[in-house]
């Protein structure tokens, strides 16, 4: 079951997993993909192809059942990417994920 509590016991990855467009994702990433259905959300955020180093993703629930995904470069600076999800089932209000080094991970891996 997703839950905040559950992601948060991820604090390292034992295994990286690739994508179809070639970039890495851990443990935890891929507990969330499985355990939300939302391995869209995987695929959303490597279809950017950004090049900033260090980029900070986050979907949030923007009413029932909507959701818009953003990414900044920082949590003080305005969003690079906007992109409103008018569906998701997502079970969580909100999350954050980062992207470094061509890895997606949680910010509790870091």
């Amino acid at each position: 079951m997703l839950t905040e509590s559950a992601l948060s016991q991820f604090i390292g990855t034992e295994k990286w997993y690739r994508h179809w467009l070639g970039k890495l994702y851990t443990d935890g990433v891929k507990f969330m993909a499985e355990e939300g259905k939302a391995f869209w959300l995987i695929d959303a955020i490597f279809s950017y192809r950004r090049t900033e180093p260090f980029q900070i993703w986050e979907l949030k629930k923007t009413g029932e059942r909507s959701a818009v995904l953003t990414m900044k470069e920082d949590s003080d600076q305005p969003a690079l990417v906007t992109q409103k999800i008018p569906y998701t089932d997502f079970p969580l209000d909100s999350i954050k994920l980062y992207y470094e080094n061509d890895v997606l991970y949680l910010p509790s891996e870091r």
